[in-house]
């Protein structure tokens, strides 16, 4: 899918000087840069989603912690 990104020159800069060192295109940068922010995002959703869990099924529990 073709899409146009307009970025701060700060971040272009430091976007260029990145894919420079490692010489590969700014284009590959984003890419790889979009996949790790995809990965961890979906991480995250599923910690929370887990603690959620545990803390539902653990609920009392947790309550006569809080008491004891």
């Amino acid at each position: 899918m073709a899409m146009t990104v307009r970025l701060p020159e700060e971040l272009d800069a430091k976007l260029e000087a990145i894919a420079r060192a490692r010489h590969i295109s700014k284009h590959a940068v984003l890419i790889e840069a979009a996949e790790r922010f995809s990965a961890t995002e979906s991480k995250t959703s599923r910690v929370l989603a887990a603690i959620d869990e545990i803390g539902d099924r653990y609920a009392e529990t947790i309550t006569r912690l809080e008491d004891a």
